[in-house]
């Protein structure tokens, strides 16, 4: 499989005694990938320095796109707020040579986004998703996205995950894809990077993350009979026990009489951080 981005020890320190790396990845072409971690984790520093906006202290960052190929949403609009929605079209002419008109306000009328507004009275969500518009507009082979769908409600977001997955059909387009509604990567990523204290936890084909891993919710007798090699970590609760295994089909033939429940990426998230470690 073609890479879009390869990176390789790549370290970026703030002041602040904060920082990334070493990161070591591989982005397929042709895939959805999702990045996931909590709040200074360090996943828009990764993708900033992905995209050139902030320098890193070493390593190495190779993409096989060209800027004019990349399109961008990131967490906070960069849009001026004075400026009037048609204002878009008229600038994006002159910085992307592959910019096409009918395609943006094909977009602003699928997304119900009023031409004739300035930027500065658009909701959070009209303003996210003229973001996504723009970003599609000039027809990139890369999305790189920081929370494209917050401040959206459920009904868009689904019709924006569509048209992402849409983007992917030919196999030659690719997106990074990071965001706190994990559901949403659920629903469409084929590949998970768990990032935290800048660091990757793990890098993994979605459908077996939610095929292997797996929540045992136990009394706290049952818990100590486990062996420490047979989970990754626990959570004690007023009631029970939460504990993260990764091998479901082991534990199940080990453990005939416990119940594994289903995980979500959320739930994977909150065990592998705030969890004791085995």
């Amino acid at each position: 499989m073609n890479k879009t981005i390869v990176i390789k020890n790549l370290v970026k320190r703030y002041d602040d005694n904060f920082a990334l790396g070493e990161i070591n990845l591989e982005i397929p072409s042709g895939i959805i990938i999702g990045l996931i971690g909590e709040n200074g984790a360090g996943k828009t520093t990764l993708i900033k320095s992905i995209l050139g906006i902030l320098h890193y202290k070493k390593g190495e960052i190779a993409m096989n796109v060209l800027k004019e190929d990349i399109g961008i949403v990131l967490d906070n609009s960069f849009f001026p707020e004075v400026l009037w929605v048609v204002d878009i079209d008229k600038i994006m002419q002159g910085v992307y040579k592959n910019w096409d008109s009918k395609l943006f306000y094909n977009y602003l009328k699928d997304f119900n986004i009023p031409i004739n507004s300035t930027i500065k009275k658009l909701s959070t969500g009209m303003k996210k998703k003229l973001e996504i518009a723009t970003a599609l507009a000039h027809q990139p082979k890369l999305l790189i996205l920081d929370e494209p769908t917050s401040g959206l409600d459920p009904v868009v977001r689904s019709e924006i995950l569509d048209i992402f997955l849409k983007f992917i059909e030919d196999e030659e387009h690719t997106i990074l894809f990071s965001t706190h509604i994990t559901s949403d990567l659920e629903h469409v990523a084929d590949q998970i990077i768990f990032i935290n204290d800048g660091k990757i936890l793990l890098d993994m084909n979605r459908d077996e993350i939610l095929d292997n891993y797996g929540i045992v919710k136990c009394s706290n007798k049952d818990f100590e009979r486990l062996d420490t090699h047979d989970y990754i970590a626990y959570r004690k609760n007023k009631y029970n026990v939460e504990v993260l295994v990764n091998n479901k089909k082991n534990i199940s033939k080990k453990y005939k009489d416990l119940v594994i429940d289903k995980i979500t990426l959320e739930d994977l998230m909150i065990l592998m951080i705030k969890g004791v470690k085995a």
